[in-house]
């Protein structure tokens, strides 16, 4: 068993390369989640958009069951396509990769390993972000010191979040006044689940500013359009 000392530590500080994700970070509005899928690499070059017409801030390759070797060949799409546009990069759940890859994120759930000893394996630079479901949950990362940004939902139900059940629109209002988006330091919160053109207006009423993507961009015939749409409408209010 650690020792009180050794579990409680955990090496934050960082260095250039962690500053920098944090500016990105705060900057952000619009996160992609998305598997592998026909013609990879055209899509994430779509949806990342161009100077003139900038697209998602964040993409997350999510997509269970893979091999490593498989994984870590998508990460390193992702990262090909996103670099150029400094567009943040996140792995899912595995601490190994995110750290063999050099991405800029990990993202965990509430059932994956803790931010304290993810953090131990990724080091001070790697940004970490975790799901929550509930406001005990919310409120638990918000506090954590390994935790960079947070995740509430799924606000609606969704096949990408099977069988979990949709917390409704009363998380992210709860999150709007424990966390103000913007407030100076005050870290970043997505609100997930079901996000997409006919959902967006209801969930930027509770007060979130910003909103993590799956369907609404994987499942559109013109990613880059609405791409560009989402994050327009996401940075006029």
């Amino acid at each position: 068993m650690l020792s009180p000392e050794v579990e409680g530590s955990s090496p934050r500080a960082g260095g250039p390369a962690r500053a920098d994700r944090l500016r990105r970070l705060a900057d952000a509005r619009l996160y992609l989640c998305t598997p592998r899928r026909a013609e990879f690499d055209a899509f994430l070059s779509a949806v990342v958009g161009t100077p003139e017409a900038p697209g998602v801030d964040l993409i997350q390759l999510r997509e269970k069951g893979l091999e490593w070797d498989e994984e870590l060949g998508g990460l390193r799409r992702v990262q090909a396509a996103a670099g150029a546009r400094g567009v943040l990069v996140s792995a899912n759940d595995r601490a190994d990769l995110a750290a063999f890859a050099g991405v800029d994120i990990l993202h965990v759930g509430q059932g994956d390993i803790p931010p304290r000893f993810a953090r131990r394996l990724v080091g001070p630079d790697v940004l970490i972000g975790q799901s929550t479901h509930d406001p005990d949950q919310f409120l638990a990362a918000l506090a954590d010191p390994d935790v960079d940004y947070v995740c509430v939902g799924p606000v609606h139900a969704t096949p990408t979040k099977e069988g979990r059940p949709p917390v409704g629109l009363g998380l992210p209002r709860l999150a709007a006044r424990h966390a103000p988006p913007f407030a100076p330091g005050v870290k970043p919160w997505f609100v997930t689940g079901g996000v997409g053109p006919d959902t967006l207006d209801q969930i930027l009423a509770t007060g979130a500013r910003r909103v993590v993507v799956v369907r609404g961009l994987t499942g559109v015939e013109d990613p880059a359009a609405s791409a560009v749409a989402l994050a327009q409408r996401l940075r006029a209010v």
